[in-house]
């Protein structure tokens, strides 16, 4: 086995082993998600990558001692730094964002609040399993933060384990951090790190913890995409073990997408409440460039009815009548606008 498989699986092993006991409830308890049966996953299926149940090692994986690098930062670090500790996690490239206030950079581990640049990075560029949150407005940011913490916003896929979290963290963080928390990554611009490609056929992949990864080795491939977006990182290493802010995404998705998308969009007046360039206006986050994975899932989220926050009034009637095919190239489309987002301020 060589260097690289080693050190996915040392970082796999060891974030899961790291976030599980605070992070999620053991699968069938009380608060927990129910046992896993793909036969019940929401749908889109595609959009929740739920990954198969692995029985938690017995002990934490053996300590890697190699100090890792990326281009252009001026730190090393080593996988535990990686994951953060008592100091946060590893900031690679400090210099390319604001001061990051305590409970972004550190967490809380008192009250098992986990560092939001751990799972979103100190961008706020996040992934695909979870959400991009820079350059949204202030505003926005404290009503999701408020509806994670009253239950108004839930995940419509019991398995979907860091929407809970989510909830968790929220409701363990004072008014103040929130908004200290929504000033920062609202001061951080978003800008385009996904490639969309239209392509008959996708890599194969298998989610780690919700973020799908292609396959190495003999199980490499390709296979045909079927009706479904598959997001992959370019770097797996840099995304997955090393978490690199830097590193982006390719999603492919089906032919005449963002072509289809353009057209519903238009249809259901996406624009009406997002702005005419998608990019949001106050408590109506932009839209545009953003993860297709994260956006499937907030669609069918408001479709069935787990997010029930104040756009839900609005968001509900359009996406119920949303199909999964449309669901598809709506995202597809948004995520191919190539224009940045709007500066922050």
């Amino acid at each position: 086995m060589n260097i690289r498989k080693i050190a996915l699986i040392a970082g796999a092993a060891g974030t899961l082993f790291a976030l599980a006991a605070s992070a999620q409830p053991p699968a069938g308890g009380a608060g927990g998600p129910p046992p896993y049966d793909p036969s019940k996953f929401q749908k889109p299926v595609w959009a929740y990558a739920i990954a198969v149940p692995v029985p938690p090692p017995a002990t934490p994986p053996p300590v890697d001692p190699k100090v890792y690098s990326l281009p252009g930062a001026a730190q090393g670090f080593t996988r535990a730094q990686i994951r953060g500790g008592a100091d946060g996690p590893a900031d690679w490239y400090p210099n390319e964002h604001p001061v990051m206030p305590s409970i972004v950079q550190k967490g809380d581990q008192t009250r098992r609040v986990i560092a939001c640049s751990l799972c979103h990075y100190p961008n706020g560029k996040g992934r695909a399993e979870n959400a991009p949150i820079s350059g949204l407005s202030t505003e926005y940011f404290i009503d999701t933060m408020n509806d994670f913490k009253s239950g108004a916003r839930k995940s419509s896929e019991p398995q979907k384990g860091n929407a809970a979290t989510m909830a968790n963290i929220a409701k363990q963080m004072t008014d103040e951090e929130i908004k200290a928390s929504a000033d920062y990554f609202a001061a951080i611009a978003w800008t385009p790190w996904i490639k969309v490609v239209e392509s008959p056929t996708a890599p194969k992949v298998k989610s780690a913890a919700g973020l799908y990864l292609p396959l190495e080795g003999a199980e490499a491939g390709k296979e045909p995409i079927g009706q479904r977006i598959v997001e992959v990182p370019v770097n797996s290493e840099a995304t997955d073990v090393l978490r690199d802010p830097h590193s982006s995404f390719i999603a492919y998705v089906p032919p005449g997408s963002i072509a289809k998308g353009k057209a519903l969009v238009g249809k259901y007046a996406c624009s009406a409440c997002h702005a005419a360039d998608l990019n949001g206006i106050a408590f109506v986050p932009a839209i545009t460039s953003r993860s297709p994975s994260y956006m499937a899932r907030q669609l069918n989220d408001y479709r069935q009815g787990a997010r029930k926050g104040k756009a839900a009034q609005l968001m509900g009637p359009v996406t119920s009548k949303m199909t999964d095919d449309e669901i598809i190239a709506i995202t597809a489309y948004l995520a191919s606008i190539p224009a940045k987002a709007k500066q922050p301020g």
